[in-house]
């Protein structure tokens, strides 16, 4: 029994392998939803942070009024500033 492989076969064959492995690994940039938030609660108040960007919500006397929003640059831009200051 003899087999021959047609080359248009083939081809078509990695082609068609190739577009269903891009298609099963395409990812979706705002599917990841679960862990985006973390939230830390102790002694000196209530964090809330955005991993994905960085801002945050710091509530220090966990009371209703007592929330105020950040960015970690911005923090970290102030406290660069003040600890220059006190050189």
């Amino acid at each position: 029994m003899k087999y021959s492989v047609d080359i248009k076969s083939v081809m078509l064959g990695l082609f068609m392998a190739t577009l269903l492995f891009g298609v099963f690994s395409f990812k979706q940039e705002g599917s990841e939803t679960v862990g985006r938030y973390q939230t830390t609660v102790g002694e000196k108040g209530v964090v809330i942070l955005d991993t994905k960007t960085g801002a945050y919500i710091i509530n220090p006397y966990a009371t209703d009024n007592g929330w105020h929003k950040g960015t970690f640059s911005h923090t970290s831009e102030i406290a660069t500033a003040t600890k220059d200051k006190n050189l």
